[in-house]
């Protein structure tokens, strides 16, 4: 069956890209918007018109968890924020890049409550219908997020990321889901990506130019070309080039398309550069305050129970036997 469709012209959805590498491989670029019932739509089709070798999917190993949850499952662990959370980000990413991961995990959960929909949808579908693919594998082509969001905020200055958390944290605007539909035209989404450029381009950088990069690479390495089952060692080796569904968000296409014949270089985008000195301010800030909040939430915490304590009838008896029971000079 996969080599019959390798031979027919397949039917494909309108968001999908398809790319063609030197040794004649072909890769089948799906661009989605992560909220779209469509989007898991175009990814089913697309996988069981290809049947591809690989499957590319747009995570990295600290989000592989969300391909084996349930809708139900997400969708409660999206709305949730809790300080566990917040722990457990600051421990993997650090105090700064933990805050920002938070931040946007609180965006994520903002569209989530409007749209009542998990994210990543089609990444799930993506990895049902790639198990039902013979001999299909099924890779992470994402950057690691702790190294993005290090070299996110550190590409920052401090008040892009005061500016940035304040509008991150103050997002309540109303969407619904032709807004996120919308996103699949390369129009809208690229006059989003010029809104975003005018005003924080260092974070355009490091979230979207730089894992389009990545994201192409790895593209790369999967489409390779494949060598054949031989019947006998007497049989002369055969290579057959290979097919490659990648998922992605669409936002990512256009620079996948502009990487697909420059060479690349993964290693300096995989560096963590070292704090900057605004940066090492700022963290001290955010502990100084954090702190701060703590021991005040404590001393509070402490009156109101020795008042509560006090007022209690049991604690003013034994306090006036206390008095009267005391020796007079």
């Amino acid at each position: 069956m996969k080599l019959r469709r390798r031979r027919e012209r397949p039917s494909l959805p309108r968001t999908v890209t398809e790319l063609v590498a030197e040794d004649g491989s072909r890769v089948y670029v799906v661009g989605t918007a992560h909220f779209s019932d469509d989007s898991k739509k175009d990814v089913v089709k697309t996988i069981r018109e290809v049947q591809p070798d690989v499957v590319v999917v747009e995570l990295c190993q600290y989000r592989v968890s969300m391909l084996k949850m349930d809708e139900s499952t997400l969708l409660q662990e999206a709305k949730e924020l809790s300080l566990e959370k917040l722990q457990q980000a600051v421990r993997q990413n650090g105090v700064m890049s933990g805050l920002m991961q938070m931040l946007l995990l609180k965006v994520s959960a903002h569209i989530t409550e409007q749209l009542g929909m998990a994210p990543g949808g089609e990444f799930r579908e993506a990895f049902k219908e790639a198990s039902k693919v013979p001999f299909c594998k099924f890779h992470l082509g994402d950057r690691p997020i702790p190294v993005t969001f290090k070299r996110a905020i550190a590409a920052l200055s401090f008040w892009q990321k005061v500016k940035l958390a304040w509008g991150l944290c103050f997002l309540s605007d109303p969407i619904s889901k032709d807004d996120v539909e919308r996103c699949k035209q390369k129009d809208l989404l690229e006059q989003m990506m010029a809104e975003m450029i005018g005003e924080f381009p260092d974070l355009h950088r490091t979230i979207v130019s730089e894992r389009d990069v990545y994201l192409t690479y790895m593209l790369r390495q999967a489409a390779r070309r494949l060598e054949l089952p031989r019947s006998s060692d007497a049989e002369p080796r055969k290579c057959v080039p290979s097919v490659v569904v990648g998922v992605v968000g669409m936002g990512h296409v256009p620079g996948i398309e502009k990487n697909w014949t420059t060479d690349l270089n993964i290693q300096e985008i995989m560096t963590v550069p070292p704090p900057s000195i605004s940066g090492r301010v700022s963290r001290l800030a955010v502990k100084a305050a954090f702190l701060g909040l703590l021991g005040y939430g404590l001393y509070w915490m402490g009156r109101r129970a020795t008042s509560l304590v006090l007022s209690l009838p049991v604690t003013q008896y034994c306090l006036q036997r206390a008095s009267t029971a005391r020796p007079h000079k």
